[in-house]
């Protein structure tokens, strides 16, 4: 402990994607500057194109020190929760954290959070989770504690859980976006280190998930990707290297639902993307134990691969036809 400040853990959810570990790494950075020790803990490994930012290489991850995790959460007297709000999100951890004495902040975008904290900061209008650990520290009046490593991690966030901006924003996204730019961040450097940092096989496998395994319903507007246990063991598919392939059918102009189904080695999981005002969200909920925002969510189901596909070509019709009646 440094000095009389309580030693404090920020966990997000497993498989960190942008937001997590952007909106982490720029509070963590943050909470430092107050004089306070901070812990950043991933149920899992993250991806890694985004070892540029500050403080990452300090993040202790469940899965390679279970035990390591258990006595930080232990000895905090105060848990971040971030960029999810249910413990099955965090898996193992789910139950260190529930059990804690420690207060409990959550700071999330996601709808429905169950109450497992003991003060939230929550607007599921937000872009992101980095948008409004932001904002957040506005509220404090703390701003000067800002600084472009921290402006770095929270762009970072933004920009991954919008897409460049072209989906979940709102007016004040650009309000932050905007004053972090003024901060001195470089939002190209950004785009560049996060978007054009592709292998040579991350081309061949979207090549071979265009060309082989996608099947484009256009009657119904729902273009459907999936992968194979065997395509993993072939294109030696890791993690993150599928990042943004749902994304790709959404550029066909009749398609309204894309949805990418993998079949990892216990579990089947979904990614689905959607336009305009068709709720993947309520279809991740509803059918493949999931959730996420109204245009972007995932979900996850013990099924066989063909299972899920039917399920899939059966449910995602009506949705279309809902939102256009």
């Amino acid at each position: 402990m440094v000095g009389n400040a309580p030693e404090l853990v920020i966990v997000s959810h497993r498989n960190p994607d942008g937001d997590a570990i952007g909106s982490s790494l720029g509070l963590s950075s943050f909470l430092k500057k107050k004089f306070h020790k901070v812990t950043v803990i991933y149920p899992s490994e993250y991806p890694r194109i985004f070892e540029y930012l500050d403080g990452i290489y300090e993040v202790l991850i469940y899965d390679l020190k279970p035990v390591e995790v258990k006595k930080a959460i232990e000895n905090a007297e105060g848990i971040f929760c971030l960029d999810f709000n249910g413990l099955d999100r965090v898996d193992k951890m789910g139950e260190f954290i529930q059990f804690s004495n420690a207060k409990k902040f959550l700071i999330d975008h996601h709808l429905d959070p169950e109450p497992f904290t003991d003060y939230e900061f929550i607007d599921t209008n937000a872009s992101s989770t980095s948008e409004l650990v932001y904002l957040w520290i506005k509220a404090l009046n703390q701003q000067d504690k800002m600084d472009v490593k921290i402006g770095e991690a929270l762009f970072t966030g933004i920009i991954t859980d919008t897409g460049s901006f072209k989906y979940n924003t709102r007016p004040e996204t650009f309000v932050v976006a905007s004053e972090l730019k003024q901060l001195g961040v470089n939002d190209y450097h950004l785009q560049d280190l996060i978007f054009n940092c592709l292998l040579s096989k991350h081309l061949r496998l979207l090549g071979h998930c265009l060309a082989n395994r996608m099947e484009i319903l256009e009657e119904s507007g729902i273009g459907i990707i999936y992968l194979s246990r065997k395509d993993y063991i072939d294109f030696d598919i890791q993690r993150g290297d599928t990042e943004g392939i749902v994304n790709h059918m959404l550029y066909v102009k009749n398609i309204q639902i894309a949805a990418f189904v993998t079949e990892q080695p216990t579990i089947i999981k979904l990614s689905l993307r959607s336009k305009g005002d068709i709720s993947v969200q309520e279809v991740a909920t509803k059918y493949f134990n999931g959730g996420g925002h109204k245009n972007a969510a995932g979900g996850g189901v013990y099924a066989s691969l063909q299972d899920v596909l039917n399920k899939l070509k059966k449910v995602l019709p009506l949705y279309i036809h809902k939102s256009t009646h």
